[in-house]
């Protein structure tokens, strides 16, 4: 059966494990982790960044344990028999004590109803100092990497002319250090296609249909799917992780390899496809559906009053952050399970309390984001296809290159 946390339901710390529905140490400090994002209200890149480091030091803690795989920053071996348990606990709750020193207190209580449940002994102290050694490596390794650098953004503007003054999301992650990728523009794509192509005609009558607030060829499924799809961040993927982790058989170290990959790969997606926008800044529907009189092609026309359906994002359009980030988490998680039909993968979303997805094909899980953010009249085909492509190559370049398999 499948486990799967939702987007902000399991954030207070009446998380099931408090109650012992389940006994898994990696899952229940996903969970733990996924409520200290939402909670802290991190944007989609930084908690993207908080999930990776968390499980980079989970399973550097388990692989010191049961060491079958290249390690990522803490290369140490500890005695076979050190708790599992008590290694994961540690690493998780010093990384997240360390990334949220503000919510240190209840970390600690969290950290002590789970370390309870394991027992007292040489075992389990070995356990808890390999976890805060993984932790802390796991720390220093990304401590200057870039993150919560200042917002330097300058609008494009003449003296004296207005323009918005929301500055935009994340414009200091195209200068974030990746985990695996050589830099920030390893996988950057050729521009967007010119305005005056039949792609971009296409691609502006699609969205324009599809997208907008008042479209009546939009069905009511399609309106819920692309509501559906505005959680952003972790809480759009882990849950799809989740449900495949807990319905295999994989070992502890397995498990926390999955879950590490995974967000390794979503990260290093965030820094990719921010190095493209910020290159590209091509304009959203909303800005070029009201414009289009100005984009020197006939086949467009504009629409003054046109609004999507979903609130824009306050960062350029070109490519598409859903659809990279679903596409590396996809294409890691066919490396474990195939491209063919898999457990059944379900999730629920905060935005659309009560309703569950499923799918049988990871692939389909990714189609059916990229879909959403053209239906919710945010992006446009063209980029969608090129962040799904970017996301696939960084997958695949992240499970070649990092906790490989020992000789």
């Amino acid at each position: 059966m499948s486990r799967l946390l939702g987007a902000v339901a399991s954030t207070a710390f009446g998380l099931s494990f408090m109650h012992g529905a389940r006994a898994d140490a990696v899952l229940d400090w996903n969970d733990v982790a996924l409520a200290e994002v939402v909670a802290s209200a991190q944007a989609p890149p930084d908690g993207a960044r908080t999930m990776a480091m968390v499980h980079v030091a989970i399973f550097d803690a388990l692989n010191a344990i049961d060491a079958r795989y290249e390690p990522v920053a803490f290369d140490e071996r500890g005695p076979a028999d050190a708790s599992a348990d008590a290694a994961v606990a540690s690493a998780a709750y010093a990384v997240l004590a360390g990334l949220f020193p503000s919510r240190h207190a209840q970390l600690a209580d969290t950290y002590a109803a789970l370390l309870a449940r394991v027992p007292e002994g040489p075992a389990k102290q070995a356990g808890m100092d390999l976890g805060r050694r993984a932790a802390g490596a796991c720390l220093a390794l990304r401590a200057a990497d870039g993150t919560g650098a200042a917002n330097r953004y300058a609008p494009h503007t003449s003296p004296g002319v207005y323009v918005p003054t929301s500055l935009p999301v994340a414009p200091e992650w195209p200068s974030v250090e990746p985990w695996t990728m050589r830099s920030p523009a390893e996988f950057r794509p050729a521009g967007p296609p010119a305005l005056t192509s039949d792609v971009w005609a296409r691609d502006f009558a699609e969205v324009k249909r599809l997208g907008g607030r008042d479209s009546t060829d939009r069905s009511a499924a399609q309106a819920e799917t692309a509501r559906f799809w505005t959680i952003t961040g972790p809480a759009a993927w882990n849950g799809v992780v989740r449900s495949l982790a807990a319905s295999s058989t994989l070992t502890a170290v397995e498990r926390a390899r999955l879950f590490a990959l995974v967000n390794v790969a979503a990260m290093d997606s965030f820094v990719a496809v921010f190095d493209a926008k910020y290159a590209y800044e091509f304009w959203r529907p909303i800005t070029a559906i009201r414009s289009a009189e100005i984009d020197g092609n006939d086949a467009t026309e504009p629409d003054a009053e046109w609004l999507p359906l979903v609130e824009t994002p306050l960062h350029p359009e070109y490519p598409c952050a859903h659809c990279i980030s679903s596409a590396a988490v996809g294409a890691v998680l066919e490396a474990d399970f195939g491209t063919g039909e898999v457990p059944a993968i379900s999730m629920t979303s905060s935005a659309v309390p009560g309703v569950v997805h499923r799918w049988t094909r990871i692939e389909d899980y990714v189609d059916e984001v990229s879909e959403a953010r053209i239906l919710a009249g945010v992006h446009y085909r063209n980029s969608a296809d090129v962040g799904k492509a970017m996301g696939r190559s960084i997958a695949r370049q992240t499970v070649a290159t990092l906790m490989r398999a020992r000789e």
